[in-house]
This record gives C-alpha cells, structure tokens and sequence, in this order.
C-alpha cells in the first residue's frame, strides 16, 4: 500500500495537546490518528469502498510534525 500525506490545520493548543499525549503514551502521532480513524464506524453501504483492515494498517511512520501550520493560529 502506497502511504499518503495528510495535512491538517489545529490550534497550536491543540496540536501541543497531542504531541504530550503521544509522547505520554510512547506513540507518534501518526499511530494516534490511524487509531482513532480505524475505530470511525464506516457509512451504511459503504463497506465495499474500503479494504478489509488487515490491508489498512501500515508501519507507520515517527513523523511528529503533523498539523504544523506556516500561519499561527
């Protein structure tokens, strides 16, 4: 599986907040945002447009500067 970008702007508070609970659970941040999107439940009749989760999980990687954002916020 081919691994995309995904940029996403947060307040700076918010984006502090996670690093801290990411680093307080030993993940990255990415680890924190693929678990949390693997739990959505998926729109009725919308199960065929998505792989079965065994093909879903990656490595993923230690990127800890997501949602850094060239504004401030």
């Amino acid at each position: 599986m081919k691994n995309k970008g995904l940029h996403v702007r947060i307040s700076e508070r918010r984006l502090n907040k996670l690093r801290l609970y990411a680093e307080a659970k030993e993940k990255t941040m990415t680890q924190l945002i693929e678990d949390w999107i693997d739990r959505l439940p998926l729109p009725e009749g919308m199960e065929a447009f998505v792989p079965p989760a065994s093909r879903l999980s990656s490595p993923s990687s230690a990127t800890r500067n997501l949602g850094t954002s060239r504004r401030s916020s």
